[in-house]
């Protein structure tokens, strides 16, 4: 029986970069891609689709775009559709979400958590399901220290910042759908761009601290920012990819959840050193407190000047370490594994380098 696969989040960059794999890996066991995008983004994901299938060389037909939302209760907005997809829909794939650090409370709310129940619900109307494959983090541990297993989810945290907490209590509905659901849940540590091209569509996560040393590589001295001594879990895309596509269809990866994390990860003073190096070609010296540090991202006008937001720096302080042994055995099999950090900086920051200017790859702070 060949699959039909429906998406969320696209033309959101890793919702397109997910359908390339998944073509490039099951190609020959994929009946349909149903894509759900609003209806203020048909037009711009119909020209997405349509230049995506020539590059890759395939049928445009084999996509179809659905208009809907997943704030709303009736998802879908055509029955007529609905019906279709209720009747031959095999693989959910849910990518929808508001990533941003500083987003407010209540949008982030609306979208990761009543968004997400709004499609478990629908999930539940389909016929055919084999899998339903959900896109979390691996900072729903919040505030959480320590060692942190894939079997863990709920263990009193608090949380740094408002997705973290929505993307939380949306993985908490998924878990509870385990029962009743062929699910796999993804938890990618923060995502950057590809491991041999750089290539990424926006510049946050890491990319901070690249935004923070174009501002102020005239300075003589680059100083650390606290002890860094928290473990930094920075990975490529097309790992996190690669992973997804083959577990999400695996029978391995039935009722799993996967930290999709770097297992050797370098320490935030690490990692530091190792971007200044490659980009300014400075050894960082002496250290600022981080509550400096903070404090001086409090100051509206300088985070704008730095391209860094506050929220970023709380990745300083929570020394957590995501273990990977349930990913590290599943994926051994299709040999799939992280990248070492230091092998892909390079490409990072000539991309960087190429791209600083684009004003579309920077995000709004404010």
């Amino acid at each position: 029986m060949k699959h039909t696969y429906f998406l969320t989040g696209y033309p959101g960059f890793l919702a397109s970069k997910l359908i390339t794999q998944l073509i490039h890996d099951h190609r020959k066991d994929i009946e349909q891609i149903y894509l759900l995008v609003l209806p203020s983004q048909h037009e711009n994901a119909s020209s997405r689709i349509k230049h995506l299938a020539e590059n890759i060389g395939i049928d445009p037909s084999l996509f179809t775009i659905v208009t809907g939302d997943i704030t709303r209760v009736e998802l879908v907005n055509d029955n007529t559709a609905n019906q279709q997809l209720q009747e031959t829909v095999t693989h959910v794939f849910h990518l929808a979400a508001i990533y941003d650090l500083a987003v407010p409370r209540d949008i982030a709310f609306n979208v990761n958590v009543n968004g997400t129940r709004n499609l478990n619900n629908w999930v539940k109307t389909l016929d055919n399901i084999e899998r339903y494959i959900y896109f979390s983090s691996a900072y729903v541990s919040g505030t959480r220290e320590g060692k942190i297993y894939e079997t863990e989810l709920s263990n009193g945290q608090s949380f740094k910042n408002h997705y973290e907490e929505t993307k939380y209590h949306a993985e908490v509905l998924v878990e509870e759908l385990k029962a009743e659901i062929p699910i796999t849940i993804i938890r990618p540590g923060i995502v950057k761009g590809h491991s041999r091209s750089g290539q990424t569509l926006k510049f946050d996560g890491i990319y901070f601290m690249l935004n923070m040393f174009d501002r102020i590589g005239f300075l003589p001295i680059i100083p650390y920012l606290g002890d860094g001594t928290p473990e930094g879990n920075f990975v490529p895309y097309d790992y996190v990819l690669q992973a997804a596509s083959y577990l999400s269809i695996a029978a391995i990866g039935k009722g799993k959840t996967y930290h999709l994390t770097d297992p050797n990860p370098y320490t935030m003073r690490q990692l530091y050193q190792m971007i200044s190096r490659e980009y300014l070609g400075k050894t960082p010296k002496g250290t600022i407190p981080l509550s400096w540090s903070k404090c001086s991202l409090s100051v509206a006008p300088l985070r704008k000047w730095l391209h860094v937001e506050q929220e970023a720096m709380d990745y300083f302080t929570i020394d957590s370490s995501f273990d990977t042994s349930i990913a590290a055995a599943d994926l051994a099999g299709a040999e799939i594994s992280c990248p070492d950090f230091k092998d892909t900086v390079g490409a990072m920051v000539q991309f960087y380098r190429k791209y600083k200017h684009d004003k579309s790859r920077h995000i709004n702070v404010v």
